[in-house]
């Protein structure tokens, strides 16, 4: 049995799979082509795939018979993969939900911190040797404790989001999904999303990427924020519609973004660098050492039951 994994991965999880597995693993940490990926298609019985590998329908239509029978992706988000034209071809898909909840929501609460307090702002300032000392209107921000927070997508990761503002900083919780959940904490469930925006602080973006959630956030919602409101995003860079956020930003129609993801990414665009009220973070939403390594080993526990003929425990 022939394995690649896309990606370099943390030394316990490539020592595992040099231990267990015939494996080839790529040393190229940019997304693989078309042509690597026909290869992978053809040449390997799992495939390891993580964010940026586009396994297209377009792929799988060019390799209808392919060797590979399991993509065990490296992350939680599967967008990348277009599922059904896999399972077309008789290849199964799964994922690691779970380990990355805490680490994501995490980055959301350095996000909301961050722009609500100017911290980057700040920091560059330090550094560029341009402070002049504290003064009692210097770089006032936006108070967080007590505040009114919105959660977009009331899954683990926008859960364990909530959970940190109601119980960390007394926050008020209000949040939009497919339907209400039963949480172990006060929340209220608005079903539309424009009113859930008027309505809030700060929202904060927490539902899967793909088609479904393309531009989910758009002018719109945009226009229904308050001005004084902050826009979080830990989910896919494409769920918000980035040209028109920038005008919003651009606008003063809300006050500050903070972001983890981008629709185009790596590619940031010049106007959001340029402006000091949006925090802009290189997609750090899972980057622990034992997260990455525990979303190695259960990509690895997928290819385990796979080889064992055994039910695939994360299926997608």
């Amino acid at each position: 049995m022939k394995l690649l994994i896309t990606r370099p991965m943390t030394a316990a999880v490539e020592a595992r799979a040099r231990r267990a597995f015939d494996v080839e693993i790529r040393s190229n940490t940019l997304p693989m082509t078309s042509e690597e990926m026909l290869r992978a298609l053809r040449d390997f019985d799992v495939v390891v795939p993580t964010l940026g590998d586009q396994f297209s329908a377009q792929i799988f239509s060019d390799a209808p018979n392919p060797r590979c029978k399991l993509l065990a992706n490296f992350g939680v988000g599967y967008n990348h993969i277009d599922v059904d034209a896999a399972r077309t071809v008789g290849v199964a898909v799964t994922n690691t939900p779970g380990a990355v909840t805490d680490a994501t929501a995490d980055i959301a609460m350095t996000l909301l911190l961050s722009t609500a307090r100017r911290a980057g702002e700040g920091e560059r300032l330090v550094r560029a040797g341009n402070w002049q000392g504290w003064h009692p209107t210097q770089m006032l921000g936006h108070h967080v404790t007590g505040k009114r927070v919105g959660i977009v997508g009331m899954g683990r990761i926008g859960q364990a989001i909530a959970r940190r503002c109601h119980f960390g900083f007394a926050m008020q919780v209000a949040y939009q999904s497919r339907s209400p959940k039963e949480v172990e904490f006060p929340a209220e469930y608005i079903p539309d999303l424009s009113s859930l925006a008027a309505s809030v602080d700060f929202l904060v973006i927490a539902v899967p990427g793909g088609a479904e959630t393309r531009h989910l956030i758009n002018a719109q919602v945009l226009d229904a924020m308050n001005p004084s409101a902050i826009l979080i995003n830990i989910a896919r860079g494409e769920v918000i519609d980035e040209t028109a956020l920038i005008a919003a930003l651009q606008s003063g129609q809300i006050a500050g973004a903070g972001l983890d993801v981008y629709e185009f990414e790596p590619a940031v665009p010049q106007a959001l660098r340029d402006m000091d009220n949006v925090t802009l973070l290189p997609h750090l939403g899972t980057a622990t050492e034992e997260v990455r390594s525990d979303m190695g080993h259960m990509a690895l526990d997928n290819v385990a039951a796979f080889v064992e003929g055994r039910p695939l425990p994360n299926p997608v």
